[in-house]
């Protein structure tokens, strides 16, 4: 099997993604404000891949050796630096984390929600019980169980599956759609924080770190044919979690319409 031959079969997924109606039901502030509320937990838990696969293959213990492939932990220690420590609008040093809040903070979005959820992480010490614990839509949930239990189980070309197809291949297509509609729909609000969050992904993503990424997957599954069927399966159901995060945000869009 190849990269290629993965993105063939996750086709009609990412089509999905590309198409959905999301994208033209933010039309209003509460509609903005509902997304980015939901959004943020993506935001978040893509930096625990990221960060997993920094342990899976790079060497972040004491004595250092020079484990797995260079390039893969070039591609792995460049994307964590732009991650945690991105410069901002302002030229300071933030992870794309706070940023993003801080976007959702110039827009009048809540951000009470995510930073308790951070709180009750830090509480029980274990991912699984603040996920099911929490008041987040089900599809949110389900979304951020994946992510974990990929991670929990601890083979890095499964992580790099989900981090890759489900997420850095994504991104520059997806959160294009996402722009162009804020642009389009705020053209009188001051968003110049997040549209930077958008445009800073899409330029990462898309000129660097999506092509080295499909590269690690490579490295990773080599000959094993059995690496490369879970690596499928791994990018499908990441594809499937995103859309039901997806219908989630549209759907609590609704009700809230419903509700005027």
């Amino acid at each position: 099997m190849t990269v290629s031959i993965i993105n063939q079969s996750i086709e009609n997924q990412k089509q999905q993604l590309l198409q959905h109606a999301l994208y033209e039901k933010v039309k209003t502030m509460d509609d903005l404000h509902c997304f980015l509320e939901n959004h943020v937990y993506a935001v978040w838990d893509f930096m625990s891949l990221l960060k997993a696969l920094q342990s899976k293959l790079t060497c972040t213990t004491t004595p250092w050796l020079p484990i797995g492939n260079p390039a893969t932990r070039y591609l792995i220690n460049e994307i964590v630096v732009a991650e945690e420590t991105d410069l901002t609008l302002d030229g300071t040093r933030q992870s794309h984390f706070e940023m993003y809040l801080d976007a959702m903070k110039q827009c009048g979005a809540n951000t009470f929600a995510m930073i308790t959820f951070l709180e009750d992480v830090k509480t029980t010490q274990n991912i699984f019980v603040s996920i099911k614990g929490s008041d987040l839509h089900p599809n949110v949930k389900a979304f951020l169980d994946f992510t974990f239990r990929v991670i929990d189980e601890g083979k890095p070309h499964k992580i790099a599956a989900a981090f890759t197809f489900g997420r850095e291949d994504l991104i520059p297509n997806m959160f294009t759609e996402i722009l162009r509609n804020f642009q389009t729909n705020f053209p009188e609000t001051n968003l110049s924080k997040l549209i930077y969050y958008f445009e800073r992904h899409i330029e990462l993503d898309a000129d660097e770190h999506g092509p080295m990424a499909m590269q690690m997957i490579t490295d990773l599954c080599g000959e094993d044919e059995q690496k490369w069927t879970e690596v499928q399966e791994t990018s499908a159901v990441a594809l499937e979690k995103r859309i039901g995060l997806w219908n989630a945000i549209e759907e609590q869009m609704i009700q809230k319409e419903a509700l005027v």
